[in-house]
């Protein structure tokens, strides 16, 4: 093991005394990702679900090259440009509702953060004290920022030794059963004078299990918010740009929630670039002519021209491209291929929606060998807690999707034997 005190990279996610040295790419193209020592690793998970179109888009390339002989930067404050206020307008026209506000950051926990600070501020600008916590749900995760920390999962999440060091919210279990959805009407209505928002990932739990619930489960979250005045935040960082089969994950419970936040995919993978849109309900709350009451946050690279460049080019190709066709497709590969290994002993679920298939272990596996066994068969693959699981880009060739499902199979199979 390399000696971690020699190197002056810190990586995410890493215990640096243990872990094995990273694997060093040099080039992209397509689904693949091209290593130094000349191998070429099919991707699994479309760099942390980002690269939607999959890398180097023609499209996405040249309006990023166009962009920086124009204009690489200029500060968001005073001053505006192109780029930012067509991709507003687009956002806006393409979500559902009034949700019609786009106020961009530069990583996703941060559009949560934004979002965070939306809902309490509100209240704030309306003359209501003390609402100041945010009801969310456990098995969720939304960032890696002290605000989106509070938020996650705080006794199985990753940052559960931050406890004693975050705010304070309110958790509850996603409303599956009735005696669930009973649970949370109440502690709603007991919490109701502290509660701001109600904060929730959309058809998805991601980072925090790649968790699935039904879309009435959704609609029973927004229902139960209205009927309390609570704002609905919707996390669709991972599942915004047609990763669950629709274009936005809300889509499919018919919900407009008061703030949405996005990231990830936003750019195709491109470049860094976030959002979080409100309703002009939200908005609205923020007009006054005290300067105080505006919303006081900036990112330094907010709205950077580069990013909103590329990320008006991936719209261009959700638009005129197949995407969510090609989504269907990837989701009857993924049920198909992950299919036969539901009867595994060692296997407690197979789940899939949209483009993303999961596999549920009954123990967590050693998974510094399942990767290890993945990169054997040319695969780049993340397995993290009990899961391994597969989002790939939503344009991977069949011939490479095909590989990956066979990587899981032979992977998963040799696990649990």
């Amino acid at each position: 093991m390399t000696d971690p005190r020699t190197h002056h990279l810190w990586r995410p996610y890493t215990q640096m005394q243990t872990a094995a040295p990273p694997l060093e790419a040099v080039r992209t193209h397509g689904s693949r990702i091209v290593l130094a020592d000349g191998r070429e690793l099919i991707d699994g998970i479309a760099s942390w679900w980002t690269a939607a179109h999959g890398y180097n888009h023609p499209h996405i390339r040249a309006a990023v090259a166009a962009q920086l002989e124009a204009m690489p930067h200029v500060m968001f404050g005073g001053l505006t440009h192109a780029p930012a206020e067509r991709l507003a307008a687009r956002l806006a026209g393409l979500l559902p509702g009034d949700l019609d506000h786009v106020f961009f950051t530069d990583s996703g926990s941060v559009a949560v953060e934004v979002a965070l600070k939306m809902a309490v501020q509100m209240w704030v600008n309306r003359g209501i004290a003390g609402r100041t916590r945010i009801l969310a749900f456990r098995e969720g995760y939304h960032g890696d920022t002290l605000g989106a920390m509070s938020v996650c999962d705080p006794d199985e999440g990753m940052h559960r030794r931050f406890g004693a060091y975050l705010p304070a919210q309110v958790f509850c279990d996603l409303p599956r059963t009735a005696v669930q959805v009973a649970t949370m009407d109440a502690r709603m209505a007991a919490e109701r004078e502290t509660l701001a928002a109600v904060i929730i990932e959309p058809l998805v739990q991601g980072a925090g299990g790649m968790r699935m619930h039904a879309p009435d489960v959704l609609a029973t979250v927004a229902r139960l918010a209205k009927r309390h005045g609570l704002p609905l935040i919707a996390d669709e960082i991972f599942t915004g740009f047609g990763r669950t089969g629709t274009l936005f994950a809300c889509e499919q419970a018919g919900i407009v929630p008061d703030i949405l936040c996005l990231s990830k995919a936003l750019t195709g993978g491109t470049m860094a670039l976030a959002a979080t849109i409100a309703t002009r309900a939200v908005f609205e709350s923020f007009l006054s002519d005290d300067p105080a009451a505006a919303l006081m946050h900036g990112p330094t690279f907010m709205a950077n021209p580069l990013a909103c460049a590329a990320a008006n080019a991936s719209l261009d190709l959700f638009e005129r491209e197949p995407r969510l066709e090609k989504v269907a497709a990837i989701a009857m590969a993924l049920a198909e291929g992950l299919e036969p290994l539901r009867y595994l002993p060692g296997v407690a679920d197979i789940r899939v929606l949209g483009a993303i298939g999961v596999v549920q272990f009954r123990q967590a596996p050693d998974l510094a060998d399942l990767k290890r066994r993945f990169l054997a068969l040319g695969t780049w693959v993340r397995p993290f807690g009990a899961i391994v699981y597969l989002t790939p880009a939503l344009t991977i060739a069949s011939e490479d999707l095909a590989q990956l499902l066979a990587a899981m199979r032979a992977v998963v199979t040799e696990t649990t034997a």
